[in-house]
């Protein structure tokens, strides 16, 4: 949502009286089960009005929506870069470990570079939201994900709209946001491999506010490669944040892609289960990963 400038926005400490009236208008009628974030469309390439507008009705409220193609339509890459084009995401962000084209295959990687990176397992993976390294001119601000082929076993995803952690620490004590507004507050060191930096340290804020007036999250739960601002304020904002992830909050939601499902969001806070794989192709997980230096619009 655009509220204008920065000035204006609900996510300004100073701004009590925006805030208050944005928290209400956010919670009323929140979504409180994961049926009523998901939306079938026919053909992902070529969205109706009515499909397109549940979505984004969906993505305005809670910054995440789900879709399931309800046809045998085959998606293949150029079909989810042409979703996400109908909701104005075009700026892919391509990392270190993605394909050229920024739609990355995600996938147990027994051997090469992507072996070593997490999400080429089948270990779980903590709280973050994507993009938490990069530098903080080239934020990752969206993200699709989509289901080619889920795991045997495991391999669900929790989820919770960035705007509600806001909401619980602010309410909780406001000194917890303005603790990690500081641009300052989580390092990433650098990336070096043999010697040699593959991507330079990152340091910034959990929380800032975009050129739209909106809230951008950079997080992750991860405990190594990670240094915390030395400061109690921030020692104790963290731990409430991570307290609020891992409760029983009906705003957190739970789910396991089943094939042709998939995600749009504005990068929100999602972590994943661990999973095991079958001996059968079938039954071996395969997601395709968009990210974005966008975020939603309506077009």
């Amino acid at each position: 949502m655009n509220y204008q400038n920065r000035q204006a926005s609900p996510f300004n400490l100073s701004n009590s009286a925006s805030y208050l009236a944005w928290r209400d208008s956010k919670l009323e009628s929140y979504p409180l089960a994961i049926k009523d974030l998901i939306i079938p469309i026919k053909n992902p390439e070529n969205l109706s009005f009515s499909e397109k507008n549940q979505i984004l009705r969906l993505l305005y409220k809670t910054n995440m929506a789900f879709y399931q193609i309800e046809t045998d339509i085959e998606v293949d890459k150029k079909g989810l870069a042409l979703l996400g084009k109908q909701f104005g995401l075009e700026n892919i962000d391509r990392t270190l470990t993605a394909a050229k084209d920024g739609i990355t295959p995600l996938q147990v990687e027994a051997q090469g570079e992507r072996h070593d990176y997490i999400p080429y397992t089948d270990k779980p993976i903590n709280w973050h939201t994507d993009g938490y390294y990069n530098e903080a001119k080239k934020p990752v601000q969206a993200m699709l994900l989509h289901c080619g082929r889920p795991a045997l076993e495991g391999g669900d995803n929790q989820v919770v709209d960035n705007d509600l952690a806001y909401i619980h620490l602010r309410d909780k004590n406001p000194d917890y946001i303005e603790a990690l507004m500081q641009d300052d507050v989580m390092t990433i060191p650098a990336n070096e491999q043999n010697g040699q930096i593959l991507r330079a340290e990152s340091v910034g804020s959990v929380f800032s506010i975009n050129e739209q007036g909106g809230l951008y999250t950079r997080y992750t739960a991860r405990k190594r490669n990670i240094v915390w601002k030395e400061s109690t304020i921030v020692k104790q904002a963290v731990s409430e944040l991570n307290m609020f992830l891992n409760s029983a909050s009906p705003y957190i939601f739970r789910h396991r892609l089943e094939p042709n499902q998939g995600l749009i969001c504005n990068n929100v806070l999602h972590n994943r289960s661990g999973f095991k794989n079958g001996e059968d192709l079938a039954a071996q997980r395969l997601m395709y990963r968009i990210r974005y230096c966008d975020s939603v619009r309506e077009i």
